[in-house]
């Protein structure tokens, strides 16, 4: 007789890592494989210490298809893909993701551009006793927000570790004395509720 395999709550193991900076910035991350795509969203911004200021898409090839597909916020102007940006907390990631190795790119911010690689690694059981989404693993603090993308986040460590830069002091008191571009502890990630962070976005807390 066979044995009944009885499928529990999964979830996805992802990786994040931020593009276009070395050495990498990157987190590992445990989320319910139920999410959809504003979800992962929410999850991406609390790990990887971003506020959630700006817009945000996620970009992707449609397995079937082939076409490229936008996930996030729809606008009323065309996206950069030409296509329309399909609704993020009308679509379960699983639609799109659904074995390890498939990627996603994720932007955040338009203006100063900051790209993530997000890469399903694994697909795990819930861990009795384990609360998701949970940050797992990580390196590197995350930039400072309006910063200039990349390039200027170069510029501003590159200021603020010679002390002999024109722009030392100034970007030293705007960056603050505490921040440590190297430091980076995954117990420290709180995660916030994806269905409250929505409210306070489009429902003004209601």
């Amino acid at each position: 007789m066979l044995k009944k395999v009885e499928f529990g709550p999964r979830a996805f193991r992802v990786r994040i890592e931020l593009q276009n900076l070395l050495p990498p910035i990157w987190r590992e991350i445990l989320v319910p494989s139920s999410y959809s795509f504003w979800d992962l969203h929410v999850a991406i911004q609390d790990s990887m210490g971003w506020f959630d200021h700006h817009l945000h898409a996620f970009r992707l090839a449609d397995a079937v298809t082939g076409q490229r597909v936008e996930i996030g916020i729809p606008l009323d102007e065309e996206t950069s893909i030409g296509a329309p940006t399909l609704t993020s907390w009308e679509i379960p990631i699983s639609a799109y993701l659904n074995k390890p190795g498939q990627k996603v790119e994720y932007e955040y911010d338009f203006g100063d551009g900051w790209q993530h690689q997000v890469l399903l690694a694994a697909i795990v059981p819930y861990e009795r006793g384990m609360s998701y989404p949970v940050c797992i693993g990580g390196e590197r603090a995350c930039p400072p927000e309006d910063c200039g993308g990349p390039w200027g986040y170069q510029v501003l460590l590159e200021a603020t570790r010679d002390p002999s830069h024109e722009e030392h002091l100034r970007m030293r008191e705007w960056l603050g004395d505490e921040f440590d571009s190297e430091c980076f502890d995954p117990r420290s990630v709180k995660f916030d509720d994806p269905k409250k962070r929505w409210k306070r976005a489009f429902n003004n807390g209601g």
